[in-house]
């Protein structure tokens, strides 16, 4: 039976991710800072495969005991989903505590979680880790401007996961970054264009499917490859 954990697994994509493992027959680590309903049910639903953990992915210290309680777990996939959308204000009005904190849960916690977890994830069967990223993060793409504090911390989080594919390569791991879309999520808003579930699905097509060649690739739900 093979194992992902799952941070933010407790609402939108990461509770989507924890059912669909779960439905499929994987072992479900799901972490967020606080069970949700949702993931309470699952979880007695699946009392077998779905463990929750408490992770506040800002915290390191936080990061680095889960490590040591999970320290003998093999982790096929690592999935970074833990993410935060802070408003930007505006150029002129830029809050940068925010945007200290938008690094902290996008771009910083990724990098500590593969360090933390890296054993893990080495010692397992698929060996890869995958964080969730935006094309909002995306210099190519971007051709509306403003959102600095999402934008920055997401490009910022996809130059992680190109390094990570390098220094990890030497472990087997298969390090990516996806693109999930715009989500009917509490993030995403009522007017996104995809439900979580076809998000989720796409994005896990497109996980069983990679190989090491496709390490360091930014990749969409859909499988197609995004440019920088």
């Amino acid at each position: 039976m093979k194992t992902v954990l799952i941070t933010g697994a407790n609402r939108g994509i990461g509770l989507e991710f924890s059912r669909q493992y779960a439905m499929d027959g994987w072992r479900v680590l799901a972490c967020s800072r606080s069970p949700s309903p949702g993931l309470e049910t699952l979880s007695a639903q699946y009392p077998e495969q779905v463990k929750m953990h408490a992770l506040n992915v800002a915290d390191h210290a936080e990061i680095e005991r889960l490590g040591q309680i999970l320290s003998e777990e093999s982790i096929d996939l690592l999935i970074n989903n833990a993410g935060i959308y802070p408003d930007s204000g505006g150029f002129g009005h830029t809050d940068y505590e925010k945007w200290m904190q938008a690094f902290k849960v996008n771009t910083m916690a990724p990098l500590k979680m593969a360090e933390t977890f890296v054993r893990q994830v080495a010692r397992s069967g698929q060996k890869t880790v995958a964080t969730l990223t935006s094309k909002m993060g995306s210099l190519s793409d971007n051709g509306s401007g403003g959102e600095y504090l999402y934008r920055t911390s997401k490009a910022a989080a996809n130059m992680v996961m190109k390094s990570l594919s390098i220094d990890l390569r030497s472990s087997g791991i298969t390090a990516v970054a996806l693109h999930p879309g715009w989500v009917k999520t509490e993030m995403g808003g009522p007017s996104a264009l995809i439900s979580a579930e076809k998000s989720v699905s796409g994005m896990r097509q497109v996980l069983a499917r990679i190989t090491a060649a496709d390490s360091g690739k930014f990749i969409a739900y859909d499988g197609m490859e995004i440019p920088w």
